[in-house]
């Protein structure tokens, strides 16, 4: 994951280089009752929600983040994006693989495959920026009402 302009990439942008292009990580997942479609404690439906899937997804593509993060560093969501292919059900154990796409500078962006064995249920995109704490409380600082 090399920027381009440090000559000593992990001294001054930080972030570590230990990951390339096309690596991928995949978790398994249960589907549980609070997995299901719901809106202000009404069932909508009995299939695996957008949100607990997005959320899963997220999760999976953060084990990147986590592996190269420093103390003093944080991974920061950019984007989601999520087509559903087909239903999951209440019990179904789902794997996520997600697999990195872009690497450049503090920037990390993966596809996922949400699947149950050969069965395809959503595919999508999320996208990670990992900055310095101390950079995201001056963000939360200078945008936080008084």
């Amino acid at each position: 994951m090399n920027c381009g302009t440090c000559y000593y990439h992990y001294v001054f942008c930080g972030v570590r280089d230990i990951y390339q292009v096309g690596d991928t990580v995949s978790l398994r997942f249960v589907i549980g009752d609070s997995d299901l479609a719901a809106f202000n404690g009404e069932r909508v439906h009995p299939f695996y929600s957008t949100f607990a899937l997005g959320r899963d997804a997220e999760w999976t593509c953060r084990q990147f983040v986590l592996n190269m993060k420093e103390d003093d560093e944080e991974g920061i969501g950019s984007f989601l994006n999520i087509r559903h292919k087909s239903p999951a059900f209440l019990g179904e154990n789902v794997t996520i693989t997600a697999q990195i796409t872009a690497l450049e500078g503090n920037r990390i962006d993966c596809s996922f495959r949400v699947e149950i064995n050969e069965r395809l249920i959503a595919e999508g995109e999320q996208g990670q920026r990992i900055l310095k704490k101390s950079k995201i409380d001056q963000i939360i600082q200078s945008i936080k009402p008084a």
